[in-house]
């Protein structure tokens, strides 16, 4: 296919391209620049689809012209919209419970404990990556819940952040189908929800507690304001990006959490090879990871 060919955008043209537009890959090159996400060979097809929408959006003839387009002058208007087309995230509330359950259980009495030492008595949690916003109003529900969060008198504020502007105005009306809540507790369900013409709205309570902010994972400037964090929640967000974009994401998460830290990370996703700068632990039926102490970086340091 040339850079000057009109194009259509289906399943089947994808399929059928031995090797991709010059073009497409310049502008697959260009995302990774970007956002970091990095699409690889076999992931063509869905490239060409999903720029395609955008070329077709614009009345543009060639990857060519999109390229210089999303590249040059519209590039902060052009460049968010075809991040909603890349990113797409499938979640529902309460979707790990292994994993909350240690949190609530394991790593949240742990943090209070050192945060006797602040004078602060206000948890901030990072939930990174937050697609449609269930998993930060999760971790709000379930601390609003959390006797030992009333008990010893704390708050707390929850940090969603995504890439995607679309996810992020879907988060913010808090307004759900019946899908989303399907592993929801009934008496969860009860307390924080309210009928919505057939769907389930949260309450003022629940959305009062999340933020929602459009980030960039890989913005250097954006990550110095996400300071002070006691959990990142970071759920199937590294798959998209390579070993060098991993390792600058992670290093951001080490920066902003305090010394007693969790990092939680997807139930397929690890830490290996990626990063020294967490040490593993292991809970009952999940993993999760803290920042490794200032000894132990040293001791790592000396071995290298």
């Amino acid at each position: 296919m040339s850079s000057g060919t009109r194009l259509t955008f289906s399943a089947a043209g994808a399929d059928a391209m031995e090797t991709p537009d010059p073009w497409l890959v310049k502008l697959r090159d260009f995302i990774y620049q970007t956002a970091g996400i990095f699409q690889p060979d076999h992931k063509f097809r869905f490239l060409h689809e999903r720029c395609g929408r955008r070329m077709i959006a614009l009345k543009h003839q060639s990857f060519r012209q999109y390229y210089e387009y999303v590249s040059g002058s519209a590039r902060m208007v052009e460049v968010p919209l075809l991040l909603n087309e890349i990113t797409v995230g499938e979640t529902c509330f309460f979707r790990n419970p292994s994993q909350l359950d240690a949190m609530r259980k394991i790593a949240l009495p742990k943090i209070l404990q050192a945060r006797e030492k602040l004078s602060v008595k206000k948890l901030r949690i990072w939930s990174a990556g937050c697609s449609t916003g269930e998993e930060p109003y999760t971790l709000a529900m379930m601390l609003l819940s959390e006797p030992l969060m009333q008990n010893k008198g704390y708050d707390f504020e929850v940090m969603a952040t995504d890439l995607n502007e679309r996810s992020i105005a879907s988060c913010q009306q808090g307004i759900y189908d019946n899908y989303a809540v399907r592993n929801t507790p009934p008496d969860v369900l009860k307390k924080y929800f309210k009928p919505n013409d057939g769907r389930h709205e949260l309450s003022a309570e629940v959305k009062a507690k999340v933020k929602f902010q459009r980030v960039n994972l890989l913005e250097d400037a954006r990550m110095l304001f996400l300071k002070s964090m006691d959990i990142v929640f970071c759920c199937n967000v590294l798959i998209y990006f390579d070993n060098a974009s991993k390792q600058r994401v992670i290093s951001h998460f080490f920066n902003n959490l305090l010394e007693h830290g969790y990092l939680l990370l997807g139930h397929a996703e690890s830490l290996y090879g990626i990063s020294d700068a967490f040490q593993l632990v292991h809970f009952p039926s999940a993993t999760g990871y803290i920042k490794a102490s200032r000894s132990e970086l040293l001791k790592q340091a000396g071995k290298s």
